[in-house]
Parts: C-alpha cells; sequence; structure tokens
C-alpha cells in the first residue's frame, strides 16, 4: 500500500480570505454571513487578501520544518462545477512551504485556499455561510503503508495544528486520501471528516483493491466518497488530473511575497512544535519517549510540566502527571486546560509524596478529588483524614489480622489465586484507613503467608 493525504483545515480568522464576512457559520442561521464577493455576484471583486489568514498558514509550514518560497505567490483559479462553490471556481494558492517533514512523512507543499459552501444533496439545499473563510492544505508524499501510520500521522498533525493556535482543529478537517496498491492505478476517497473516517476508509479501500487484484480485474483511476455511516467507499466519478481543473492565475488578486522579516517575526512568536518538544525532554529531562509524547499532548499540560520540575525531580513528576494526572482527566474527559488542576496544586501534592506526608494510594486519592475542587492537595489531605503514613509495625498488625479474620481469602492465595492478595490488601487499607504502602503491604503478606 502506498498513501498519500490532502488535509483541508480551516484557519483561524475572525473574517474571510477575501471579504469581511464572519466566519462563525456554526453559530448563525444558513445563508446570513455572505455578502456579493463570496457569492460571486457580477461585478464584486475580492478584497486583498486577509493577512491573518496568511501569517497562521505560514507559522503552521515553519512549524511542519518547510522551506518557505519567497517568489511571487499568486493565487489560483481552480475550475470545476459544484452546487457549492457559486463562481464555478475555487481560489487556491501557489505553494507557501514545501519540502516539510512529520513523523517520518515527507510534506510535499502547504497552501492556502478558500472553502466552499456546504451542500447537502438530501436536501438539495447549500448553505453559504461557509464559502470563502480560509483553509490550508497540507499535502503529504505517498509515504505513507498503513492505516495505522495514517492515523498516528493524522493525530500528530492535529496536535501540531493546536500548538500553532492558529487552525480550527479536527472538527473543520477534511482529508482527501489517495491510495494503491503494488504501485497500481490511484484512487482518490473524498468526504472524510475525522481521524476514525481516514482509518476505516483505508482499511475498507486496501481490502477492496487487495479483492478485486485476486479475481484479476484492473483498479481503476477514480474518485470514491466514503459513506461514514456504513464505513465504505463508492464511485463517484473518474480521476481527474490536474490539467482538469484549468488553473489560472487570478487576475483580481495580487501576488504575495514573504520577507526575511515576516518569516523571522513568524519564526520568534510560535510556540515549539510537540515533535521537537518530545525530542527535547527526552534529552533535557531523561524521559522516556512515550512519555514524553503524553506529557506534550496538549500544550498546556506540557508548560505545566515544565513549571513543576524547576522544584520537583522531572522523572517522578513525569511519572505521576502521565499515570495518575492523565487518568483523572480522561475519566473525568476534560483536558488540562478546563481542570482545576494548577502547576502551583501538583508540585505541592507531589512534595507531600516525597516528605512522606502521605502515600501513593492517598495521592491516587487526593488527585482525584482535585479536578472538582479548588483547595490544594494538603487541605484535601487534612479533610479526608489521609496525612500520615503508619509504621511497618502496624502494618504487619493488620496484616496479621486480616489473614486471621479471612482463611478463604488465604486458601485461595495457597492454591494459586494470587488475585486473593489484592482482597487482603484491602483489608490492611481498610484498618489503615488508607495510610499503608500499597508495596510494602503486599511484601509483608507474601511473607506472612509464606512462613
Amino acid at each position: 500500500m502506498m498513501c498519500g493525504l490532502e488535509i483541508h483545515v480551516q484557519l483561524d480568522t475572525n473574517s474571510k480570505l477575501f471579504c469581511d464576512c464572519k466566519t462563525n457559520y456554526q453559530e448563525v442561521s444558513p445563508n446570513t454571513n455572505i455578502c456579493p464577493v463570496c457569492l460571486n455576484q457580477p461585478g464584486a471583486k475580492p478584497y486583498p487578501t486577509n493577512v491573518k489568514g496568511l501569517k497562521n498558514a505560514l507559522m503552521i509550514a515553519l512549524m511542519l520544518n518547510c522551506k518557505i518560497d519567497q517568489n511571487l505567490i499568486y493565487f489560483l483559479r481552480k475550475h470545476y462545477n459544484y452546487p457549492d462553490l457559486p463562481s464555478g471556481y475555487q481560489r487556491t494558492s501557489l505553494p507557501i512551504g514545501y519540502e516539510g517533514e512529520l513523523n517520518g512523512v515527507r510534506i510535499r507543499e502547504i497552501h492556502v485556499e478558500e472553502d466552499p459552501g456546504q451542500f447537502k444533496p438530501d436536501q438539495g439545499i447549500v448553505d453559504f455561510n461557509r464559502s470563502g473563510i480560509p483553509l490550508v492544505e497540507i499535502v503529504t508524499e505517498p509515504d505513507i503503508f498503513s492505516p495505522e501510520q495514517a492515523r498516528i500521522f493524522l493525530k500528530e498533525l492535529i496536535r501540531v495544528l493546536k500548538y500553532s493556535n492558529s487552525a480550527r482543529g479536527e472538527g473543520t478537517m477534511r482529508a482527501d486520501v489517495n491510495i494503491s496498491l503494488d504501485g497500481g492505478k490511484r484512487v482518490e476517497i473524498k468526504n472524510i471528516n475525522s481521524i476514525k473516517g481516514a482509518y476505516k476508509a483505508l482499511k475498507f479501500e486496501m481490502l477492496r483493491q487487495k479483492n478485486l487484484i485476486k479475481r484479476g480485474i484492473e483498479i481503476q483511476q477514480e474518485t470514491r466518497a466514503f459513506v461514514e455511516s456504513q464505513m465504505i467507499t463508492v464511485s463517484m466519478r473518474l480521476k481527474e488530473d490536474a490539467d482538469d481543473y484549468r488553473f489560472i492565475p487570478d487576475p483580481d488578486l495580487p501576488p504575495i511575497a514573504i520577507s526575511d522579516y515576516e518569516i523571522t517575526d513568524v519564526k520568534e512568536n510560535m510556540p515549539e512544535a510537540p515533535h521537537n518538544k518530545v525530542k527535547r525532554f527526552v534529552k533535557e529531562y531523561g524521559i522516556d519517549e512515550e512519555s514524553a509524547k503524553v506529557l506534550t499532548s496538549e500544550l498546556e499540560l506540557a508548560d505545566a510540566y515544565e513549571e513543576i520540575v524547576k522544584k520537583v525531580d522531572p522523572k517522578f513528576t513525569a511519572s505521576w502527571m502521565r499515570d495518575e494526572l492523565k487518568r483523572v482527566l480522561y475519566y473525568n474527559k476534560l483536558d488540562y486546560e478546563s481542570s482545576n488542576i494548577s502547576s502551583d496544586k501538583i508540585i505541592q501534592l507531589l512534595e507531600l509524596l516525597i516528605n512522606k506526608e502521605i502515600t501513593t494510594k492517598a495521592g491516587q486519592r487526593i488527585i482525584e478529588y482535585m479536578v472538582d475542587s479548588p483547595e490544594f492537595p494538603k487541605k484535601i489531605a487534612e479533610k479526608l483524614n489521609l496525612i500520615g503514613i503508619v509504621s511497618d509495625d502496624e502494618v504487619v498488625n493488620a496484616a496479621k489480622i486480616a489473614i486471621e479474620e479471612n482463611p478463604e481469602a488465604v486458601n485461595d492465595y495457597h492454591t494459586g489465586k494470587k488475585s486473593s492478595m489484592n482482597f487482603l490488601v484491602g483489608q490492611v487499607m481498610k484498618q489503615t484507613r488508607g495510610k499503608a504502602d500499597p508495596k510494602k503491604t503486599v511484601k509483608i503478606l507474601d511473607d506472612l503467608l509464606n512462613k
């Protein structure tokens, strides 16, 4: 399998690419954010190109390690007839960036273009609120060799876009997937609007083409649509070549030149890309790559980690943030930014653990409360009576009682049912009010049970 992607994501701007209409199309009634320009009415000319949209695209290109084209960049008219395109053509720029790379996948080029409207064939209506919203188009080389690799790449790309704060993320993503098997003809799949959809479309199309090849049927070069409700692809039309779109420079728009100053200005103000941050975390803080990827999954989480490690050991911090903090956030369907948990609170929790004022089990309970509570960890620990760690002698006595009162669990342990150990540990925790160290408790019970 060889696969290349063409990913379109809306750029985060308040106005459209060639007019002043608002871009909040999801918040207003159909066909209200429109004007003669974005409807391409006779005599209506486009405004000068949206500068913020261009800067946002430039930042994305730089974060994807692209070279920047500093020659004159023209907008071209890409001609095709569809109900959501009132002009009969879509304006798309020549590449702004080229020869980039992400996760081992080469980025061929990055363009800026205008979004078409929304056509609803089942109802026979078109909403033009979206028409003219600026898009960034990211085109990869055919360096993807499995649906799993495509899914990983798209997740990483969406993470870069979130870090850039320049695009609107997966919710506005639309991807075209180009796939061929064994060097055969290329099939393009359209209408994919999620990472899961791209994965499912590739799985189905790979199987469909394999079955055709087995039966001796030649693969047609065609465009297919992804039907998300059924997770299948269906034929739309024979695939167009570039010549079919009759590209011509748009005579109503002046060319653009990106200066050294603009490139330097964007570089100085853009955040560090997540894939670069992962490499730095591994090198600078001595943590493993998987932990670094989890900690950089959100820019705010990565920033919090760097704040915390100024006061707490980086590896200990990484372990708690990767495992316990992410567990609690995932369970509550929250990202770090929208939770009540601040870097100061995490520092206090980790210091309580390091100073042995609370047990690991107590720390896990406290961090669960921190999501909803404005209070700091020490206050929560005092309220829940979790301050203090019991002595080894107290744990031994509690373990002896647990063994004496639960002969059935003891028998299960001796007959090979190791899960009974969890029950006995729970009994010790109950007697010590959760203040026994779980690892020590397991060792003490094991020693007593094997005497």
